[in-house]
């Protein structure tokens, strides 16, 4: 007895935790700083917190009007219709019900490359394909409707990411609405916003609620520093929107992570702290690494130091946790996430004592 033939399948590489690096390298994990998951550095919404301890005793109920109190919640922010919230074990979750709403066996999709990983690796759990359209840096990863449409070839799905994972880079929405002009009318159009929050562009809702093949991706792991209950949605056209109740998972988003959600979107203090710390710390990065950096819409920031992976290897010896950017297809660079103030400074100061020993 064997599964299917898998080797066509991606692994996901996540960003160590700070348990297991401490434990191989025989550290305290309070001295570590762990910035390679692009996490919340101030933890989590306070509010949430407060939301999961009074919701413990309830949690042998399944989710039933918290989920639904959510979708409405988040329907009305978005100014959207509830059927347009597709909510979901994590961004990862709908991901997977747009590849189950789409995606016929053997239909492509379009993702950048570099990218993160799970755009491809949904299409290919559905039986989907995956093609890439290059970025480039000497355009700064531009993900630019030219280099889409010159690799698009009627796909179904084309996969953008603004801010872009693990770049920073970003796409304006008329770049967005030429793309969806200049494809098939049965192509759906994709943006990855799970950064959202921290770049000072627009949204791009109004396409969402203009056109009827423009989605969008949303997270609570990033901005409300929830990654480890797993809640994100898509926002959807309307046209189709009730395809979700044949795609959606059982009970996928939990109760926990559904009261937690309710909680963080009112935790307005909380978020307006986040995204001043993570603005400031990815200027703070830029104009104090001794390498070349990236402009970043999101809470990282891309840094070409070399070899990444000895750069990393011997940031985690000094007790800062990089991401090496090698398996993004990029083995020169490693990705920061933005700490604390004094967390960011300390990984300035360590970061740029290692190229300085590299370098000697």
């Amino acid at each position: 007895m064997e599964p299917r033939d898998l080797s066509m399948h991606s692994v996901y590489r996540a960003g160590r935790g700070i348990e297991e690096v401490a434990r191989e390298l025989g550290l305290d994990p309070d001295e570590l700083i762990k910035l390679s998951s692009n996490e919340n550095s101030l933890g989590p919404s306070p509010k949430a917190v407060d939301a999961i301890r009074d919701v413990a005793e309830d949690v042998h109920y399944y989710p039933k009007s918290s989920h639904t109190d959510l979708i409405a919640k988040l329907a009305d922010r978005w100014g959207v219709s509830d059927e347009q919230i597709w909510l979901a074990n994590g961004g990862d979750g709908a991901l997977d019900y747009l590849s189950r709403a789409l995606l016929e066996p053997g239909q492509a999709v379009l993702v950048p490359d570099p990218d993160f990983t799970y755009h491809g690796m949904s299409a290919k759990y559905h039986h989907g394909r995956v093609e890439t359209f290059e970025l480039s840096k000497a355009e700064d990863f531009h993900q630019s409707p030219e280099r889409v449409l010159d690799a698009y070839d009627g796909h179904r799905i084309v996969y953008l990411t603004s801010p872009h994972n693990p770049t920073g880079s970003e796409v304006t929405i008329d770049e967005v609405e030429q793309i969806a002009e200049e494809t098939d009318e049965q192509t759906l159009v994709v943006v990855d916003e799970a950064y959202e929050a921290f770049t000072e562009r627009a949204s791009k809702i109004d396409l969402v609620r203009e056109r009827d093949d423009v989605a969008l991706l949303h997270s609570f792991s990033k901005a409300y520093g929830l990654a480890g209950i797993r809640l994100g949605y898509a926002i959807t056209p309307e046209e189709w929107g009730d395809a979700y109740a044949r795609v959606n998972t059982p009970f996928a988003a939990s109760e926990i992570a559904c009261r937690a959600g309710l909680a963080a979107l009112d935790d307005e203090a909380f978020l307006e702290e986040t995204i001043e710390t993570a603005r400031w710390g990815r200027e703070y990065l830029r104009e104090n690494l001794e390498a070349e950096t990236w402009e970043s819409g999101g809470n990282f920031v891309l840094v070409e130091v070399g070899d990444a992976s000895a750069v990393a290897d011997a940031c985690q010896r000094e007790g800062v946790i990089v991401r090496d950017c090698t398996s993004f297809g990029l083995p020169e660079c490693i990705r920061v996430t933005t700490g604390t103030r004094s967390e960011t400074r300390q990984a300035v100061e360590t970061i740029n004592e290692v190229l300085a020993d590299v370098q000697r």
